[in-house]
């Protein structure tokens, strides 16, 4: 390997390193709104807001990074698959953040306290959260059937969603909790859709064809 691909290399492995650690800061961005949401601290929620900064800047320079390495490298092939898959990554990521501190807002509006719509909130996000670890194992091994798996599991947080959308009592003692829990859920449904989008893109760099239902 020549010494020019080898540093290509190493940015393009640089690259991929700046995408793991978006992607754990959004794991860990999620964890944070959900625990915003069952505790008295509204001070943490405020600190959980203000760390989607941080996301934001991430994926900022990830864009950068991008549009360096291909005006610089005139990449070809699976490297330019990367690349633009890298785009699209760190673009749903940066919005499962935008939606995470959004969760966390609403606990600056109101305390949900009803254990029925907490709970499936709770299962919501966590659910969403094993999704993506395992999103980055079946990008380290390769795994094509892990992918599909993971695309499937969204049928168990739209589930969720349908539940809480359709509880009505909760409407009945207090419709602005009831429309914040509701809001919550919207959120926590579209963190599922983005880890799909980032799933598709994974199984795209990784076969080069679009994935197919």
């Amino acid at each position: 390997m020549t010494i020019i691909r080898q540093r290509f290399q190493d940015q393009l492995d640089s690259l991929i390193r700046d995408i793991q650690r978006l992607g754990t800061h959004v794991y860990f961005s999620i964890d944070n709104a959900l625990t915003s949401l069952s505790i008295n601290d509204r001070q943490f929620a405020r600190q959980t807001v203000n760390n989607d900064k941080k996301i934001n800047a991430q994926n900022y320079d990830i864009n950068e990074k991008v549009i360096m390495l291909i005006t610089k490298q005139q990449p070809i092939a699976k490297d330019l698959r990367m690349m633009m898959s890298s785009l699209k990554i760190a673009s749903d990521l940066e919005r499962i953040g935008d939606n995470a501190a959004s969760i966390a807002k609403i606990r600056l509006r109101t305390k949900i306290t009803d254990d029925y719509v907490l709970t499936r909130l709770v299962t919501m996000g966590n659910l969403a959260m094993l999704m993506l670890k395992d999103l980055d194992v079946a990008f380290k091994n390769n795994d094509i059937i892990l992918l599909k798996e993971i695309i499937q599991r969204d049928e168990d947080i739209d589930d969720l969603y349908s539940h809480i959308i359709n509880t009505t009592y909760l409407i009945d003692n207090d419709p602005f909790i009831a429309g914040q829990a509701h809001l919550a859920a919207k959120h926590l449904e579209r963190i599922g859709d983005h880890i799909i989008n980032i799933a598709e893109s994974v199984y795209f760099y990784l076969t080069g064809s679009h994935y197919e239902q």
